[in-house]
């Protein structure tokens, strides 16, 4: 009975590793649409193929014990353009990811507030080791939104990382992400370097 016991936990273990790769892929699919769909998307059709990604890898999928923080002044995020925007912190996210306690925070950008549509938007910029060698230099993000945090928690998923539009072209005003939200680690998970030749609007 033990070994029919493990021989189901082994496939439903396989079963649930599948099932998740094919979501991500499926988000992934849904990602690529986006730029078509973006009247100022700086990729075109022809230039999807330049983007990529690492595999789908379950363990950069944390649970993360949030702290909301009330209260906070909001301050100006610098741009690479040059500009600033005005956020706020939301919360503070805490996981461990490798063997390592991490933290990140959450932000809530003042102007998507107002636009009901996007008030429960909660912008989840970081750096890490990868940057600048497998990934852009100047970090990646992670959409949220403020449902997500349930009872005191929330899940973080590293697999859906993604490039800020200033990774395939210049002129746009992407927020640079804090040096409090940097990984000492190497996130080898989300999206990769785009292998295009860079725009310019």
């Amino acid at each position: 009975m033990k070994y029919l016991i493990l021989i189901i936990t082994i496939l439903s273990l396989n079963v649930s590793a599948q099932t998740y790769k094919q979501r991500l892929a499926a988000h992934r699919e849904r990602y690529k649409a986006d730029f078509l769909s973006d009247a100022h998307s700086p990729l075109k059709q022809e230039d999807l193929n330049n983007l990529n990604f690492y595999d789908a890898d379950s363990t950069y999928k944390v649970s993360a014990d949030v702290q909301l923080t009330p209260g906070e002044i909001p301050f100006q995020m610098p741009t690479f353009s040059g500009t600033a925007q005005t956020y706020v912190r939301f919360a503070k996210a805490k996981f461990n990811l490798q063997g390592k306690a991490c933290e990140l925070n959450l932000y809530r950008s003042i102007a998507l507030m107002q636009t009901p549509a996007l008030a429960n938007y909660l912008f989840l910029p970081f750096t890490d080791d990868t940057n600048g060698s497998e990934t852009y230099h100047g970090g990646r993000y992670i959409d949220m939104q403020t449902t997500d945090i349930r009872n005191g928690k929330m899940e973080i998923d590293f697999n859906k990382a993604y490039n800020p539009y200033c990774a395939y072209s210049a002129g746009y005003q992407c927020p640079i992400p804090p040096r409090e939200n940097y990984l000492p680690l190497k996130i080898t998970a989300g999206e990769k370097l785009y292998t295009g030749e860079k725009k310019h609007r």
